[in-house]
C-alpha cells in the first residue's frame, strides 16, 4: 500500500445529521493519493457510534475513535496521534467541503516546506444540501491565523509545536493559541481558495439566544487562557480586549442598551418573515458586546478562579 498522504480529523459531538453530510463530501475526493478520515466522538449521545459502526461501508476512508467527553482539543490531539497521513486537515463535524478540497490543500502545501494551507469557509443555513450556497466571487480574505473548520498542515509540525493546548475546557481560542505557536516555529499560512468549506448553522431563532450568550462567556473565560500564555497585543486585538473594541461595540449597542431584551421583539419578526440571517447579523454585534463587556468585569475575578492567582 501507499504512504497515506492524508489524514483528515473530524471531531464530532452529538452532530450526526450534518455529520453524515460531512462524510459524504470528504469519500467525494478527487484526489487519487491514499488518505483516511478519522472521526473522534466526544462522547455522544445521538446515536453516532452506532451509526457508524453499523454503515462501515457508506464510509471507506473512515476510521473511529472514541473517547468520553473532553473537548475539541484533545479530540484533535487523539486524531492528530492516530493519523497515518503525512498531512493533517481540520474539518470540524458541521462543515462539508468541495470534491477538489484535499486536492487543493495539496498544491497549496507544496508551494514551501514551512507553510501551512488555510481555505475558504461559506456559511450555510442549509441542511439538506450545505454545499449548494453560492461561493462569493470576491477574493478570499481573513484575519484568522489557525481556524479548524478548514486548515491544512504537516503533521509534524504539529507534533513539533505540542498539538492543542487541552487546558482549554471551554469554547473558543484553542486552534489560534496554537497557532501562535506554528507561528513561532516560522510558519506562513497560505490561502487556499480551492478548497472550500460550508459551515452549517441552524437558523437564527429567538429561542437560541441563552445559548449564544453561554458560548460567548465561554469564549470570554477562555480568552484570559489565551492572552495568559501568550501576553502580547496582537492577542488582545484577537480576543478584543481593548478600550477600541469596547468604545466600537459600545456606540453599536448604544451602551448596552440594544440587547437581547430589547432587540427579541425585532429579531423574533425577522425570524417571523424569514429572515433569520439577517436577525442573526443584528444579534452579531450585540454579541461583541456582550463579550467585551463580559471581559471587563469578569476579567480579574475569573483569572483568580482559573490560576489561582
Amino acid at each position: 500500500m501507499s504512504e497515506m498522504l492524508w489524514s483528515i480529523v473530524v471531531p464530532t459531538y452529538n452532530r450526526l445529521p450534518i455529520l453524515q453530510k460531512c462524510l459524504a463530501a470528504l469519500e467525494r475526493q478527487t484526489i487519487t493519493e491514499p488518505y483516511e478520515i478519522i472521526v473522534i466522538d466526544d462522547g455522544s449521545s445521538d446515536g453516532t457510534v452506532e451509526f457508524l459502526t453499523s454503515n462501515r461501508d457508506r464510509y471507506p476512508h473512515l476510521r473511529l475513535l472514541t473517547q468520553d467527553h473532553a473537548a475539541a482539543a484533545t479530540a484533535r490531539n487523539y486524531g492528530i496521534e492516530s493519523a497515518l497521513g503525512k498531512y493533517i486537515a481540520f474539518v470540524d463535524s458541521d462543515i462539508t467541503v468541495n470534491p477538489e478540497y484535499l486536492q487543493a490543500h495539496t498544491a497549496t502545501l507544496a508551494q514551501g516546506e514551512k507553510v501551512y494551507s488555510y481555505g475558504r469557509i461559506v456559511d450555510t443555513c442549509n441542511l439538506e444540501a450545505p454545499d449548494s450556497e453560492i461561493v462569493p466571487a470576491l477574493p478570499m480574505f481573513t484575519a484568522a491565523i489557525f481556524d479548524t473548520c478548514n486548515l491544512a498542515i504537516a503533521r509534524k509540525w504539529l507534533i513539533e509545536a505540542g498539538k492543542f493546548d487541552t487546558g482549554f475546557f471551554q469554547y473558543g481560542w484553542e486552534d489560534f493559541e496554537l497557532g501562535m505557536r506554528v507561528k513561532k516555529l516560522g510558519l506562513k499560512r497560505l490561502t487556499c481558495a480551492g478548497a472550500i468549506a460550508f459551515h452549517y448553522h441552524a437558523k437564527f431563532s429567538i429561542d437560541k439566544i441563552p445559548r449564544l450568550l453561554d458560548l460567548e462567556e465561554q469564549r470570554g473565560r477562555m480568552s484570559i487562557i489565551f492572552y495568559h500564555k501568550h501576553p502580547t497585543w496582537e492577542v488582545r486585538l484577537m480576543i478584543q480586549k481593548t478600550w477600541l473594541h469596547l468604545a466600537i461595540w459600545g456606540i453599536l449597542t448604544l451602551g448596552g442598551a440594544l440587547n437581547d431584551r430589547t432587540l427579541k421583539p425585532f429579531l423574533g419578526w425577522l425570524c417571523d418573515r424569514g429572515k433569520a440571517e439577517v436577525a442573526m447579523e443584528i444579534f452579531r454585534i450585540y454579541m461583541n458586546w456582550y463579550t467585551v463587556i463580559w471581559m471587563y468585569r469578569n476579567w480579574d475575578k475569573e483569572s483568580k478562579l482559573l490560576f489561582n492567582a
